[in-house]
């Protein structure tokens, strides 16, 4: 693998972007947006894993070098941090790379704080291939009726802050708008993906909800049904 850091500069000030990829040069990047926890060492494994599935990985750090493993911390650099920023930063991060590996097509991913923004650029962002959104926040039915691009909305039903109650609006806006979102719950807590935190992690439903992305990035990426994906490289 290839790791490498970007160095983007933004209204709002210069941060940076954590990059990792794999041994050969190809098109596809996947923009990769943290927990509100900032780019930690969970964050620069799943880099990792996207990159031995042979994708350029590039994790945008919204938080501007800020990492943190208190909850309340954590809260306060989420809720400090406008949309507006977080969009630009993630724009800014896919013109770098576009620049400096000659990417030219990008899906987006993320992780509850990640995953509201993974969902909201995919309805600002019509650009991008594909979005695979984990238990994120919804944005309000105005801007979500703009979606576009083909998104995977990834919950667990037993998240007591991204409820069964909010996934079910969202369903039924996908239904009235006619919008390309597929949801998929499982009987988890929320972040049940992150294998770092034990309190939470489902191997079996974080296993299963990659192969899913996996999946849903091969296929909107190569123009054609990805029929197979490999085992998930989970440790």
């Amino acid at each position: 693998m290839r790791v490498d850091s970007l160095s983007i500069e933004t209204t709002n000030g210069s941060t940076t972007a954590y990059v990792d990829r794999p041994m050969d040069d190809i098109n596809t990047g996947v923009i990769l947006i943290h927990e509100w926890w900032g780019i930690n060492q969970h964050i620069r494994d799943l880099a990792r894993r996207y990159a031995d599935e042979g994708y350029n990985c590039i994790a945008p750090d919204l938080f501007r070098g800020r990492v943190t493993e208190d909850p309340e911390e954590a809260s306060a650099l989420m809720h400090g941090l406008a949309m507006e920023d977080g969009l630009e930063t993630i724009r800014k991060a896919m013109d770098a790379a576009r620049d400096s590996y000659s990417i030219d097509q990008f899906v987006i991913t993320g992780y509850c704080m990640g995953g509201t923004f993974a969902l909201r650029a995919a309805c600002e962002i019509p650009d991008l291939k594909a979005a695979a959104a984990f238990y994120g926040d919804i944005p309000e039915e105005g801007v979500l009726k703009k979606l576009k691009v083909p998104t995977l909305f990834i919950a667990g039903k037993r998240d007591n802050w991204i409820t069964p109650e909010k996934v079910n609006g969202l369903s039924e806006a996908a239904k009235k708008h006619e919008l390309p979102v597929e949801v998929f719950s499982y009987d988890a807590d929320h972040a049940f993906f992150n294998d770092t935190r034990p309190q939470v992690y489902d191997e079996e439903a974080a296993k299963d909800a990659w192969q899913k992305v996996l999946w849903h990035f091969r296929t909107y990426t190569t123009g054609q049904q990805a029929e197979t994906v490999r085992p998930a490289t989970f440790p």
